[in-house]
């Protein structure tokens, strides 16, 4: 049987998917209130639409701007993430979502815009800079049926940043138990936080426990100048940070570097 990541990618090697970050929603702290959500709409789709024209082949749209994350979710949040994606989605390729840090949420916006994927950590338990967090990947897993939406694919970061775990296993055999009791379609590996790499040796080790038609993918890190080392064991990449002015996490796209990326990416 054909996997989700292998339907929404046909012929695609190694897939790289660019961040859309969505600025401060409504209600958090550094949320504009004088651009309103038509500011937010339009500097969304301006980066989109760079990275659009770079040859990206999906996009993932997430809520990079409301520091501090929550783990739970206020409906208005899901209702401003929801129509930002919907005014912003491309229509000739792929997209996903991402909710820091509510999985349940990210899923129901997935399921309003017609998402192909979506992003979260949704196994294990961590400290972290939101204080002690638990996931509960049963009931996103049986939310995503009872929604009727078993296409949507779940990327599954096993070490999310800001936060580390509460137990000793390492990324690998975290990995290989994501696989195996959680049922993730996609392996996720982040470094310490967002635009921070990991060790290339943690890549190719998560890359060697998990069954070769699962993929991992560079979750964190991935820059121009040294995303080839990484493409050796990963099966494709999600990067942000280095696509932005000067590198910085919450600058907007810089064309120069989207185009720099995939030249790099692609042995251009």
């Amino acid at each position: 049987m054909t996997s989700r990541f292998a339907r929404i990618f046909p012929g695609i090697e190694k897939p790289l998917i660019a961040m859309a970050h969505v600025p401060p929603l409504p209600g958090t702290p550094l949320y504009d209130e004088k651009a309103g959500v038509e500011g937010l709409i339009s500097a969304v789709r301006r980066d989109t639409e760079i990275l659009l024209a770079a040859g990206f082949d999906a996009i993932m749209f997430c809520n990079e701007g409301d520091r501090p994350y929550e783990l739970h979710a206020g409906l208005e949040s899901a209702a401003v993430m929801a129509r930002v994606v919907t005014e912003c989605k491309p229509t000739d390729r792929p997209f996903g979502v991402d909710f820091l840090w509510d999985a349940r949420c990210a899923l129901a916006v997935g399921v309003a815009t017609g998402a192909s994927f979506m992003r979260e950590v949704v196994t294990g338990v961590w400290e972290s800079d939101m204080g002690l967090w638990n996931t509960d990947a049963a009931a996103v897993l049986r939310e995503r049926r009872r929604l009727d939406c078993s296409d949507l694919a779940i990327f599954m970061n096993i070490t999310p940043e800001f936060a580390s775990p509460i137990g000793t296993r390492s990324p690998a055999q975290s990995a290989k138990s994501a696989v195996v009791s959680s049922l993730a379609d996609v392996i996720l590996v982040s470094g310490p936080m967002a635009g921070a790499e990991p060790d290339v040796s943690i890549v190719k080790d998560v890359r060697a426990a998990v069954p070769t038609d699962v993929p991992v993918l560079l979750n964190t890190g991935a820059k121009a100048a040294t995303i080839a080392k990484y493409l050796q064991f990963a099966d494709g990449c999600i990067v942000g940070s280095d696509l932005k002015v000067d590198g910085y996490t919450w600058n907007p796209v810089d064309p120069a570097r989207a185009s720099a990326f995939i030249s790099a990416a692609r042995g251009g």
